[in-house]
């Protein structure tokens, strides 16, 4: 396999020997062929200012060719169309829609806010996955946006602001003292934790995968246990709290939620992820040779395609109180 090899040869070493020590070899060969497509455009409709139909129709003025997504009435895959040439839409311009890759969809998606919630999202910008909760809950009950970066803490804000957003306060602030501060508080929890973005490799952008290295993922550790703990102690009792990543490393994704339910024991629950998923699998039991948490078999891994990124959520159920 051609493209595979190339992968090997163009991507860190360290990496590609991770790689083959976590996963089996055609899984790690399938992975690394993920990273040589080219991944066409997608789309939310962002259905405060807009519906699909609406959106649709303006495409096809445009002759911009699309496909639905099966698991998702409100996303678009683009056929014949750039990023660049999207955001020259009438529809872009006025906020109707939302620039964002598949599999980031998927954790409001999975978490299902509801209007009468009350919303955690702890690593909130650049706000994608907020204004989509916010659609969700038609704008209705209240969501709690946490971004520590200033930079991105302002994208985050202009983001909201542009997508009509109007149930959302932002906090610049460090969402991993939000668990202490506000504790059993919250209906749902959202970590989209800052991890090593393996899952966003290209082998046609060196920049996504230039910056790769075992620090990255030293520190991004620290910070997931960090905000993954906020965000249980920041749950209701019965609430419920989504981990992603866009990374497929399993010491990031498995072993993260596998120390968090030994630091919480009998406290949470992995809940079975249903939604249907083009190339998804179930989460890792053993990593390294290192038995897990068997429930982890219920959370889910997205391997990298040409529709999707590489991603991995799980879905926590809070138990009891924390104190």
């Amino acid at each position: 396999m051609k493209s595979v090899g190339q992968a090997k040869r163009q991507l860190p070493n360290k990496f590609v020997e991770q790689l083959y020590d976590y996963f089996p070899p055609l899984l790690a060969d399938q992975i690394l062929l993920g990273y040589t497509s080219q991944r066409c455009p997608t789309l939310r409709v962002n259905t405060l200012k807009a519906d699909i139909r609406e959106i649709m129709d303006e495409l096809k003025e445009n002759n911009i060719k699309f496909d639905r997504v099966l698991w998702y009435q409100d996303a678009l895959i683009i056929k014949n169309a750039t990023e660049q040439q999207l955001c020259n839409l009438t529809a872009y311009k006025q906020g109707k829609i939302y620039l964002q890759s598949l599999s980031s969809m998927l954790p409001p998606l999975i978490l299902k806010p509801k209007a009468e919630n009350i919303v955690l999202d702890l690593a909130a910008a650049p706000g994608g996955k907020t204004s989509q909760m916010a659609a969700m809950m038609n704008n209705k009950g209240k969501i709690i946006a946490v971004e520590i970066n200033q930079i991105r803490y302002q994208r985050l804000q202009y983001n909201l602001n542009k997508q009509g957003v109007r149930n959302v306060k932002t906090f610049c602030a460090d969402g991993s003292r939000f668990g202490k501060i506000y504790p059993n508080s919250f209906d749902k929890v959202l970590v989209d934790a800052p991890c090593s973005g393996e899952g966003l490799f290209l082998l046609t952008d060196r920049s996504s995968y230039r910056s790769w290295h075992q620090k990255l993922i030293t520190n991004s550790l620290k910070i997931q246990r960090r905000l993954l703990t906020s965000a249980v102690l920041a749950a209701k009792p019965g609430g419920q709290i989504l981990y992603s990543t866009c990374t497929i490393n399993p010491a990031e994704n498995e072993s993260i939620i596998d120390q968090v339910l030994a630091k919480f024991p009998g406290q949470l629950e992995l809940t079975k992820i249903k939604l249907q998923i083009p190339g998804s699998l179930p989460g890792l039991t053993t990593v390294n040779n290192t038995e897990l948490h068997p429930t982890l078999a219920n959370s889910l891994r997205i391997i990298p395609s040409q529709n999707y990124e590489g991603f991995y959520c799980c879905l926590l159920t809070k138990l009891s109180a924390t104190n």
